[in-house]
C-alpha cells in the first residue's frame, strides 16, 4: 500500500518503521522537520515537508499526533489529496466527538476515518506489540488491518465511529486505579521497612500481579520516573474520560481522585515523569509530615 504517516514522535516513528519493514511505501511527515529528518536517516524512509506532499495519492493515511485540534488540522489538510476510497487511521487518543466529526467529514468526500487509539506504550511501539482498539467502518478497517499488524499484536473492531476512543477511555480508567494502588503499595512497603525487591518477588506471582507491577514496581521503589507514558499525557487522557463521563452519566470517583493526584505531581515539576510517579507524591507528603 502507498501509505502516509503523520507524527513521527516516540510512538509514531517506530510504528512507521515497522510499516517500512513490512514492505510498504511510506512517506512520513512531522511538524518538527528535525524529527522527520532523523526518522528518514534512521530508516531510509521518504519524508515530505507538508501534509499535502505526504498524502498525495495515498491509499492509507496513518496519524499519531497530539490532540483533537491536531487531528482536525491534519485530516482537513489531507482529505483533498488522498486517493479515492482511502482509509485514514488515527492512533491519537482524542475525544469520541472528534472521531465522529472526522468520520463524517471523510465520508462526505468518499474516504473513511477509523479512530484507532493504541495501548502498549513506547515499548509496544518499538517492539511491534501494540493493542489497537478501533471504531468506524469495518470493511475499511479490514483493508487497513494487514498494514496495522506490522506494529500491532491485536486489532479489535469495537463498533461505529468513536467506539475506539471510548474503549481507550476504559483502558485509561483501569490504568489510573491500578497505578495509584501500586504507588500506595510501594509506599507502604517502604514505610514498613520491608525489602521492596523481596516484596515484589513474594506478591508478583499472585493476585496482585499486573503489567504495572511487573514494569514499574522496581523503578518506582528507586524513585526513578523517566519511563514510558508522561503525566501530562495521562492528564490529557483523563480529562477526556471525565468529560465523556459527565456526558454519559458514568460515576468515576476514583478516576477523578487520581486525576487530582496527577495535578499535584505536575505541581511538583513532574510533568514529564511517567505515570508511576504517583509514588513520588506520596513520598513528598510523608516528608512534609516529618
Amino acid at each position: 500500500m502507498k501509505i502516509a504517516f503523520a507524527g513521527l514522535g516516540v510512538m509514531g516513528a517506530p510504528m512507521a518503521r515497522h510499516l517500512l519493514a513490512g514492505g510498504h511505501a511510506v512517506t512520513g511527515f512531522n511538524r518538527s522537520p528535525a524529527k522527520a529528518e532523523a526518522w528518514a536517516t534512521a530508516t531510509g524512509g521518504q519524508i515530505a515537508a507538508t501534509v499535502a506532499g505526504a498524502t498525495d495519492g495515498a491509499d492509507l493515511f496513518v496519524l499519531c499526533v497530539g490532540n483533537d485540534d491536531d487531528v482536525r488540522q491534519v485530516v482537513t489538510e489531507a482529505l483533498p489529496y488522498l486517493a479515492a476510497g482511502a482509509v485514514i487511521v488515527d492512533h491519537t487518543t482524542t475525544s469520541a466527538r472528534v472521531a465522529r466529526e472526522m468520520a463524517a467529514m471523510a465520508g462526505e468526500v468518499g474516504r473513511f476515518f477509523i479512530d484507532a487509539p493504541v495501548s502498549g506504550g513506547q515499548a509496544g511501539a518499538e517492539n511491534g506489540q501494540l493493542s489497537v482498539m478501533a471504531g468506524g467502518n469495518g470493511d475499511a478497517l479490514a483493508r487497513a488491518e494487514p498494514a496495522l499488524m506490522t506494529y500491532a499484536k491485536a486489532v479489535k473492531h469495537m463498533g461505529p465511529s468513536g467506539a475506539g476512543q471510548l474503549t481507550k477511555m476504559v483502558n485509561q480508567i483501569a490504568i489510573a486505579g491500578v497505578v495509584q494502588g501500586l504507588a500506595e503499595a510501594v509506599h507502604f512497603a517502604q514505610s514498613a521497612g520491608l525489602d521492596t525487591d523481596a516484596v515484589y518477588d513474594a506478591i508478583s506471582k499472585g493476585a496482585a500481579q499486573s503489567w504495572q507491577m511487573d514494569n514499574r514496581w522496581k523503578t518506582a521503589a528507586k524513585g526513578e520516573f523517566e519511563f514510558g507514558f508522561a503525566v501530562d499525557w495521562m492528564r490529557k487522557d483523563l480529562g477526556l474520560v471525565l468529560d465523556e463521563a459527565r456526558a454519559n452519566g458514568a460515576t468515576l470517583d476514583l478516576t477523578a481522585l487520581v486525576d487530582g493526584y496527577y495535578a499535584e505531581v505536575q505541581a511538583m515539576g513532574g510533568n514529564r515523569w511517567d505515570t508511576s510517579s504517583l509514588a513520588a507524591r506520596l513520598q513528598a507528603r510523608t516528608n512534609t509530615k516529618r
